[in-house]
C-alpha cells in the first residue's frame, strides 16, 4: 500500500523543544534564568547597544505566537548584548501595542537598558517554555542578527549557523516575545 508522507514546507520556521546537537551553546540555551544577569556576572563591561526600535509587522510565526492579527504592528526592539565592544548575543523582542500599558508602560522607552532586568524583577511575570532553533543565513532572524555586525569584523560569523532561543513573557493579559541569538564571540573567553 502506498503511503503519502506529509512534507512540512515551512520546516525552517519550526522551533524545537530541546536544542539538539547544540554543543557548547547548550548550557547557555537551556538556562531558564535571566540571560542579562548571567551576562553581567560573566562580563564586567556588559552593555546594551540598541540597533532597532520601531513599530512594524512581526513575522508571521511571531504574530501567531502572540495571538496578533496579520495587520497589527508591534514595537520591534533589537539590541546587542555586549562584552565591552564585542557583541555576544543579539536580542529581538516583539512588544505588541496592547502589552505596553500598566506595569509594562515604560518598556517602549528602555534605550540602552536591558529588557531582561524589567522582566525578571516582577515575580508576577510568567515565562513560557523555551524553544530553540539553529538558524542559517537563509533565515530572516539570522539576517537581522548579522547585518549589524559589519562594524565589528572580529564578530563576523560568516556563513556559520547560529543558535537561537525564544519564549513569551506574560503579565496579566499582556504578552511579549523575546528571541536571543547566541553569537560565536560568547564562547570565546
Amino acid at each position: 500500500m502506498l503511503q503519502i508522507q506529509h512534507i512540512d514546507h515551512d520546516s525552517r520556521s519550526h522551533w524545537l523543544k530541546k536544542p539538539i546537537a547544540s554543543g557548547n551553546y547548550r548550557q547557555w540555551l537551556m538556562d531558564k534564568g535571566s540571560l542579562t544577569a548571567r551576562l553581567k556576572q560573566r562580563y564586567p563591561a556588559f552593555a546594551v547597544l540598541p540597533v532597532r526600535h520601531s513599530y512594524a509587522k512581526p513575522l508571521l510565526d511571531e504574530s501567531q505566537l502572540l495571538i496578533m492579527t496579520s495587520y497589527q504592528v508591534a514595537l520591534i526592539r533589537e539590541v546587542f548584548l555586549l562584552d565591552g565592544t564585542k557583541a555576544v548575543v543579539f536580542a529581538h523582542s516583539v512588544l505588541p501595542r496592547k502589552s505596553l500599558s500598566g506595569a509594562w508602560l515604560g518598556l517602549s522607552h528602555l534605550g540602552s537598558k536591558p529588557l531582561g532586568e524589567r522582566l525578571f524583577v516582577n515575580k508576577r511575570v510568567k515565562r513560557t517554555a523555551l524553544r530553540y532553533k539553529k538558524i542559517s543565513s537563509r533565515d530572516a532572524l539570522y539576517k537581522q542578527a548579522t547585518k549589524y555586525l559589519s562594524y565589528q569584523p572580529a564578530a563576523s560569523v560568516g556563513s556559520a549557523a547560529l543558535w537561537a532561543r525564544r519564549s513569551v513573557f506574560k503579565l496579566n493579559r499582556a504578552s511579549i516575545m523575546v528571541t536571543e541569538v547566541f553569537l560565536p564571540q560568547l564562547l570565546k573567553v
